[in-house]
């Protein structure tokens, strides 16, 4: 009789099955999580993450119905209203991701360094098009969502917005600044420079204490 996967118990067709299907928890350091339903709402918690996978990105994640809402934005977000990121969905994690930094195993899936390069508490702006507030889970369901974050770096309105395809059918969306006192000509930084908001690190030095060669390290 095949033992029990304690990592698939309640959850395995629930909206961290993608995430727990693409891994085995036995090689990678990110944790297996669990869904926390009733933490929805339209106020909480976001992590961005930058992550060398086979292209450096950053992982930008909200917090909704339990989960992280997760898309990977190539250039990573600005600052800048007349600049619009590529988003790109990727599969839900779990809440306690949001602290995840370390470096996931050569072979795993999304092999590579990962750091906190900031993280925070967003409130939802959704409204329809009369004015009236939208639940944020319903507004990104639809394709529209407007937010205000309050981070270490990150801070004022955001805007993500479907252009192409559907749930599951091939998404893109766009992460756009909008126009606010926090609106700034300052973009993303260069990823090998930044440094994580929970340690300090760069992505050179979290890799090097994973390989036991921690050494003094100065961005590039």
């Amino acid at each position: 009789m095949a033992s029990k996967d304690p990592h698939r118990s309640e959850d395995r067709d629930g909206p961290l099955a993608d995430y727990r299907r693409k891994r085995d928890f036995a090689r990678t350091p990110e944790p297996p999580g669990t869904h926390a339903p009733g933490t929805s709402g339209d106020t909480g918690r976001f992590v961005v993450q930058i992550h060398d996978a086979t292209r450096t990105h950053f992982d930008f994640r909200l917090e909704v119905d339990g989960v992280l809402k997760s898309w990977a934005v190539p250039k990573g977000p600005t600052h800048d209203p007349a600049e619009k990121r590529l988003a790109v969905p990727t599969e839900d994690h779990p809440l306690d991701y949001r602290d995840f930094e370390g470096v996931i195993a050569p072979g795993e899936y999304g092999g590579g360094t990962v750091i906190v390069w900031d993280q925070g508490t967003y409130r939802s702006m959704a409204t329809d098009r009369r004015g009236n507030d939208v639940p944020f889970a319903d507004a990104l369901a639809a394709g529209h969502a407007s937010f205000w974050m309050d981070g270490a770096k990150l801070h004022g309105g955001y805007a993500l917005t479907r252009t192409r395809g559907g749930p599951g059918r091939g998404e893109t969306w766009l992460l756009v600044k909008r126009k606010d006192r926090h609106a700034a000509k300052t973009d993303a930084p260069d990823p090998w420079r930044a440094r994580s908001v929970l340690t300090g690190r760069t992505l050179r030095q979290v890799a090097a204490e994973s390989d036991g060669a921690a050494g003094p390290d100065q961005p590039d």
